[in-house]
């Protein structure tokens, strides 16, 4: 059966804790090997993500691209850094995505896109997005210069996504998934307030209901291919640090962190950090897998492992 890698946060963590890592995901025999413990101190701790943890995955050849909240890192396969990049108007970095020759980021805290030049390794390319009553405009930056967006994070972007059709992003305040085809940006599809990892997939958009702790598929026609597959939960003295719940840190079921692993099988992720296979055609969870019951470790990357 597949093999998966995932990132996670630890929300609400304190410095000189571990506030996230890397895990390597064999669902077929259920075994996970955290690979890479990130217990960095050189960063915010204010709130409850903010720059905690690690989060958007990527592959170009043989390296590993993780993003941290404000700094991109290339592992190897055995995950030894092999570099890493920063940029100003990189800020509260989610998801990530490679294509062709460009790894695209989402920089939450600018609500822009950032393109970095996998041939040339830089930073090369900015599109800040400007919003009025849900009608977006695109404004192009060079993130190399000082004449960039200022730090206002109004629609939270969390996801980037793309294909030859164009450029998907998706953020917790832009009502849905949209779409920049290289000239302008459009609505795709609306989605529920607060939606993660929003993806298009066969002829419809998968996506995590992180309100409704579900991940859903909405397909075309009369809603018979619809799905909404449930977060598993856990007893409430299987959890570590419950405290993080009464006080508004964390809860259960938050659905982030998906990959499509075939035509009918998803990977989701949600926390306490948990990765499951869905079947979409036949409806049904197909395994579960368990990474910490530390309530405040959410899967943040969720991708197939390619080697």
């Amino acid at each position: 059966m597949v093999k998966l890698v995932a990132t996670s946060v630890v929300r609400g963590s304190h410095q000189g804790e571990s506030h996230g890592g890397v895990y390597l995901i064999d669902v077929g025999n259920q075994s996970v090997h955290q690979v890479v413990d990130w217990n960095t101190m050189d960063i915010d701790w204010q709130g409850r993500g903010w720059d905690r943890g690690l989060r958007g995955i990527a592959f170009d050849g043989d390296t590993v691209f993780i993003a941290a909240s404000d700094e991109l890192f290339a592992f190897n396969r055995d995950f030894e850094v092999q570099d890493s990049w920063r940029n100003p108007y990189l800020k509260h970095c989610h998801e990530i995505s490679v294509f062709e020759r460009t790894l695209f980021m989402t920089s939450t805290g600018f609500d822009s896109i950032l393109g970095f030049n996998l041939d040339d390794r830089c930073f090369d390319w900015g599109m800040h997005i400007q919003s009025a009553r849900f009608k977006f405009r695109p404004s192009p930056f060079d993130p190399s210069s000082e004449d960039g967006p200022l730090l206002v994070n109004k629609l939270h972007l969390n996801n980037v996504h793309c294909t030859a059709g164009g450029m998907y992003i998706t953020g917790l305040h832009t009502g849905g998934m949209l779409l920049f085809n290289g000239r302008e940006i459009q609505m795709a599809v609306t989605l529920p307030e607060g939606s993660h990892n929003a993806q298009p997939f066969r002829e419809g958009v998968l996506f995590n209901d992180s309100v409704d702790d579900v991940l859903r598929y909405s397909g075309p026609g009369d809603g018979n291919e619809d799905r909404a597959m449930a977060m598993p939960t856990y007893e409430p003295e299987h959890l570590e640090h419950q405290a993080s719940i009464r006080e508004g840190i964390a809860r259960q079921g938050f659905a982030r962190g998906l990959c499509v692993v075939n035509e009918r099988v998803v990977a989701g992720g949600s926390s306490p950090s948990t990765i499951c296979l869905h079947d979409l055609e036949a409806n049904k969870t197909l395994v579960s897998v368990n990474l910490s019951m530390d309530v405040r470790n959410a899967i943040h990357g969720l991708e197939v492992w390619p080697f």
